[in-house]
């Protein structure tokens, strides 16, 4: 049989940092679709906190925003 591969150990892997947090020039609206878009899949699904590094406060900001973007039709709901 082969061997298990090994895991990384934890220190190589970089804690993500909130890119709203870091940059405060950066706001998140509904009407900034470039924006929400970056944080929803190809079919349209919102992507968790843990895959975008967004801190919990940002992350109900983007699904407010995304919610809003979608019953404006600016956002698809599904693709």
């Amino acid at each position: 049989m082969t061997e298990p591969q090994k895991r990384a150990p934890a220190y190589y892997a970089r804690k993500k940092v909130c890119r709203f947090c870091a940059d405060k020039e950066l706001t998140i609206d509904y009407r900034n679709v470039d924006l929400l878009e970056q944080y929803i899949t190809e079919r349209a699904k919102i992507l968790p906190r843990r895959i975008t590094g967004v801190c919990s406060r940002h992350q109900r900001m983007l699904k407010r925003a995304i919610k809003r973007a979608r019953l404006l039709a600016l956002l698809p709901f599904v693709r």
